[in-house]
This record gives structure tokens, C-alpha cells and sequence, in this order.
């Protein structure tokens, strides 16, 4: 679209991105079966269910005597009650015994407590007089100090959900129940285009004019930490024909294309054709009102997202992480949760006046610093062409559409690295 004096009509973020998750579900991610070792950071393609009751057995969180609760009652330091020692029980063991009226059992943390108790005194709350009897300084309700069996799981129990991250903490429920191979979601892969004549590999000795290739690298760790996996297909030239035919590749061996360097003037209109071209609904979006990253194009080719970014690392970072990451966990198939942005984030306090460009949403880098006990936001401030801006960052905080800027001293929320 273009307004009235002729000049591209930039589109909002929010709308962007409202036209990118309508053209969904996208290409439906494959289902494998992993042995849990191997499953960290997968996203889980079937409820994870409880075979069993966990724990399988009532057992002490503390090391102490069992009992039954009733012979504690009233029980004081001035006044205890006395009861006698029938056995120890030892760990890993089921005790073959049922502990009577007036009777103990010697217990520690995760021992299984025997039939006839039902709490645990702790060991500090008691005095042993001799082999054969305690005193008891403390009374204790019933349940107290004691996990109950299945009160961790039980048996039928849906553990995770479909579209749940698997995090260690997870792994390691699944281990306690017995779940050794698990159904997840194929991570989906993302084919990465460099365009641009300028560019030439990073090993590469540079040439008057010439560039290191950065943005593969810096869009390959993204890609990883978002759940994808990256193949980088190399550095092509910006003609119509080469990126067609890479294009036409990529689409073959991957469920998501980047291509970086070729969305500015000049040549934007040749990656916006290919993506036309090559299947419905071609292009969703090009240019957004952003900085940086207005010249952003966004696109579906039949049921495969495409995205042609900005060649400014700073600009392929904030346009990764704006459009690109919430598509990749759709054909990952997480499972978003609606605080899952807020998780990364911190409020600071800007520390010098910054002002914006009215009708563009703003990204602005800053370092965390803390002072007298408050954390301040640093802005790092630099042109879009530089490459180690990010570096010396700690996140980035927006200023929205229709804001001019922000007072030194006024809160705002970075979102961490």
C-alpha cells in the first residue's frame, strides 16, 4: 500500500503480526520418540500421563521417630510422653511389622513409614532415654512431616500437556515415574540466505567495499535458543533468478526461510517478487513501522513461513525476536503461556532522556547497571550499521507507537538478552 504522495504505507508491529498468526496452522511439525536424556528443550507432542502412584509409599521428610499422632497429643518439653522403640527402619526396606499403641519407630528422611503411624516427630523434638523408650517434647497432627503415597503424582495423572518446553525439573519427573522415552515435537529448521555482493564469509580476508558475513551467525544462535534448528545455505548474490533458486531449495529441506541483507531499497523488491511468486499468499507485510527493522517483509509460500530481514545486525536482532521467534515456536508447537513474555523481562529506570520518532515503534538498547540498591537502564546508543552495539547490551526496552520518548528516571521494562 502506498499513501498519498506515493511513499510505502508502513503497517504497524501489532498488525504484522496479527496477519502472520492468521495464515497459520503452518506446516504441522513431525512426531519422535526420544529417550529422555536426549529431550531437553523439546517440546512434548503428547500429554505426558502417570503410570503410577508417586511416591508408592508413605514415607518421613524428616529424620525421626514414626508414630501415631494420638500418642503425641499434649505432649510438652515439661510434660512428654513416653513410648517405646519398636525398631529402626531401615532405608530402601519395608517394614514387615505394624507399629502398636504406644509404640515407635525410628525413621529417616525418605524412609517408608510402617502400618499403624501416620506422622513423623522430628528427631530434635524428642529425647531417647535408652534403647527402648523416647520422650516425646512436641505433639505432631496427623500427616505432619509424612508425604503421602501418591501425593506427588497419581497413578493417571496428566504430568505435562502437549506443547509444554520440557525443562530439567521435568526430565527428572518423568525419570522419578518411570518415563524413559517420551513423545516430542521434531525441532523444525530454518534455512538462512545471506544476500548481498558486499558480503563475504567471516574466514575471508576483507577487500575495499567488502563485509563480513555477520547475521547468519548472530540468526543461528537465535534460531537455537528458540527451539529451531539453523542451516545456514551461504551468501548468494541479489538477483532474482539465484534467489529463487535457493529459495526453491531451502522450502525443501526446511520449514522456515530468512533472507538477510536483500529487504532494504534496491533490492527489496526482488526478494518481495520471489516470495510473490512462488506460491499464496506471497506477502503479507513489507516495511513496518519499527526501528530498527522497518524494511521487514513477512510472508507465507503455500504452508511455509518466509521472512526477508533487514541486512543491520542490530535490526535483524529486534526483527528475529518481534516476528520471526513467535513463528518458529508455532511450527515447534509450544504451547504459549500469555506471562511467557514477561518472564525474561526486568523494570529499571532509564537513566537519561531518550527521545522517538512519533509513529514508530522504537527499540532501544541499553546495559543494566545498579545504584544505591535500583537498577538503572543504561541506553547504548548507536547507528543501526554498527555491529557491536548488541554487545555491550543487556536488553532492549520499546518505546511504543505514539510515544515521543521517555523521562531520565521513569521506569520501563527491558527485555533480557
Amino acid at each position: 500500500m502506498r499513501d498519498m504522495l506515493g511513499r510505502e504505507e508502513l503497517i504497524s508491529v501489532e498488525k504484522a503480526l496479527e496477519l502472520l498468526m492468521k495464515s497459520s496452522p503452518f506446516k504441522t511439525p513431525a512426531e519422535i520418540n526420544l529417550p529422555i536424556e536426549e529431550a531437553y528443550g523439546m517440546i512434548l507432542s503428547r500429554d505426558a500421563i502417570s503410570s503410577e502412584n508417586l511416591p508408592g509409599f508413605s514415607r518421613s521428610t524428616v529424620d525421626g521417630f514414626a508414630v501415631n499422632s494420638s500418642d503425641t497429643f499434649g505432649a510438652t518439653e515439661t510434660l512428654p510422653s513416653y513410648l517405646t522403640v519398636k525398631a529402626e527402619i531401615l532405608m530402601g526396606q519395608e517394614p514387615d511389622y505394624i507399629i502398636e499403641k504406644g509404640e515407635v519407630a525410628k525413621v529417616a528422611t525418605g524412609g517408608m513409614l510402617p502400618g499403624g503411624t501416620d506422622a513423623v516427630v522430628m528427631l530434635e523434638h524428642t529425647q531417647q532415654i535408652d534403647e527402648k523408650i523416647v520422650e516425646i517434647l512436641k505433639p505432631v497432627a496427623p500427616g505432619e512431616n509424612v508425604i503421602q503415597a501418591g501425593e506427588d503424582a497419581q497413578q493417571g495423572e496428566h504430568i505435562l500437556k502437549t506443547g509444554h518446553r520440557l525443562r530439567p525439573q521435568d526430565i527428572g519427573a518423568l525419570a522419578g515415574l518411570g518415563i524413559t522415552v517420551i513423545s516430542v515435537y521434531e525441532k523444525p529448521k530454518v534455512s538462512i540466505v545471506s544476500t548481498g555482493d558486499e558480503i563475504v564469509p567471516a574466514h575471508q580476508q576483507l577487500m575495499p567495499g567488502q563485509v563480513r558475513d555477520i547475521n547468519s551467525y548472530t540468526l543461528s544462535g537465535l534460531i537455537s535458543l528458540a527451539g529451531g534448528v539453523p542451516i545456514r545455505k551461504g551468501i548468494f548474490s541479489d538477483t532474482y533468478d539465484v534467489l529463487r533458486d535457493i529459495v526453491v531449495q531451502s522450502l525443501r529441506d526446511s520449514d522456515m526461510v530468512l533472507i538477510t541483507g536483500g529487504s532494504s531499497v534496491g533490492t527489496k523488491d526482488i526478494t518481495a517478487k520471489v516470495i510473490n511468486d512462488m506460491g499464496k499468499p506471497g506477502v503479507l507485510f513489507h516495511g513496518v513501522s519499527l526501528k530498527p527493522g522497518k524494511p521487514t517483509i513477512g510472508g507465507i509460500i503455500d504452508s511455509f513461513p518466509i521472512f526477508g530481514l533487514p541486512g543491520h545486525p542490530a535490526a535483524v536482532t529486534v526483527s528475529f525476536e518481534i516476528f520471526v521467534k513467535p513463528v518458529l515456536e508455532e511450527l515447534s508447537g509450544l504451547c504459549r503461556n500469555k506471562l511467557d513474555g514477561d518472564k525474561n523481562t526486568v523494570v529499571a529506570k532509564i537513566a537519561k532522556n531518550i527521545s522517538s520518532s512519533p509513529g514508530r515503534q522504537e527499540h532501544i538498547a541499553v546495559a543494566l547497571e545498579e545504584r544505591n540498591g535500583e537498577l538503572w537502564a543504561v541506553p547504548i546508543l548507536g547507528k543501526s550499521g554498527l555491529i557491536t552495539t548488541l554487545t555491550k547490551a543487556d536488553g532492549t526496552f520499546v518505546i511504543p507507537l505514539r510515544k515521543l520518548g521517555v523521562l531520565e528516571g521513569e521506569n520501563v521494562k527491558v527485555r533480557l538478552f
